[in-house]
């Protein structure tokens, strides 16, 4: 089988020339990082997979593509890229990475809640300005984290957090349990959390899982963190809890529209702390991912 990473800016290539082994399957590399929908046939003509990065696949351009057979999403949210159903109507597989970053993404979460606890973000920016600030940060200690949704990263942020002297609160779409941990019903969640950190998966059932309603039931003065993915919040609803206080501070790694537009209400209000969708973005997980990647491709080549 022949592939093509479809995607590769210079620090991914530099991943993959680390990682790559002389027994993998002949994987070409592609370094372009922003690809139109109508260049995505020339491309990927003449391979079987590819490896995608953050490139959006259209259906009606990868119907162009007869070869292809499986797209390896360099990711677990493929769906914000793809329609993998469609895909699957074409002969094509869409295959996801779990688990390659759960440490990484828990870590920046964490480092999110604290930055907000402490308006960090926000001294920052007015000391820079000339202004001296001291603002009153919220103690974190003894604190309720809630984590919606439970997988590989929301563990890594309870075992954290449970180390730093907060409680546990965690609820699932699905029943689970683990030591240390206390799963509640979603109302007690959003109603005892003094920190809401946000892990639910992408699809059709989640998709704007924080509406306008879930988030007025959220404890006052509360903090929201989302290292998941942008559209299971409300953007609208949630800048407009920001404003009247009802959230404390909202800490944000990702967005509904990725970059975040200039002048976009969430990037003009004091309270709330943006990184730029790079919470997986270690050198570990990043070889982890591309390792990975090229090992589904070894199995798909048999």
């Amino acid at each position: 089988m022949k592939g093509l990473f479809l995607d590769a800016n210079e620090q991914m290539h530099d991943v993959f020339r680390r990682v790559v082994r002389a027994d993998d399957p002949d994987v070409a590399v592609n370094q372009q990082n922003d690809i139109a929908p109508h260049e995505l046939p020339g491309l990927i003509q003449g391979h079987d997979f590819i490896l995608d990065d953050h490139t959006n696949l259209p259906t009606a351009m990868l119907a162009q593509c007869p070869g292809l057979k499986h797209v390896v999403f360099l990711g677990t949210g493929a769906r914000s890229y793809m329609n993998p159903e469609e895909l699957a109507e074409l002969g094509i597989q869409v295959h996801i990475i779990r688990g390659y970053g759960d440490t990484a993404v828990a870590e920046h979460a964490i480092a999110l809640m604290w930055s907000a606890a402490r308006d960090l973000a926000l001294m920052d920016r007015a000391i820079r300005a000339g202004g001296w600030p001291r603002t009153e940060g919220m103690q974190l200690t003894g604190k309720t984290i809630g984590l919606l949704g439970f997988g590989g990263i929301a563990a890594e942020v309870a075992r954290i957090a449970g180390g730093g002297g907060m409680r546990v609160l965690a609820w699932n779409r699905t029943a689970k349990s683990a030591p240390g941990i206390t799963f509640a019903d979603l109302n007690t969640l959003l109603a005892e959390s003094h920190v809401l950190s946000v892990h639910l998966l992408l699809n059709d059932e989640t998709r704007g899982f924080l509406s306008a309603a879930r988030l007025a039931q959220m404890k006052p003065g509360a903090i929201l963190v989302n290292t998941a993915r942008g559209a299971l919040i409300d953007e609208p609803a949630l800048a407009d809890a920001v404003r009247s206080g009802h959230i404390r501070h909202a800490a944000l790694d990702v967005f509904v529209e990725e970059p975040l537009p200039a002048g976009h209400q969430l990037s003009s209000l004091d309270n709330v702390t943006l990184s730029a969708h790079s919470a997986f973005r270690t050198p570990e997980a990043s070889e982890n991912l591309i390792r990975r990647g090229l090992d589904i491709a070894r199995t798909l080549a048999g």
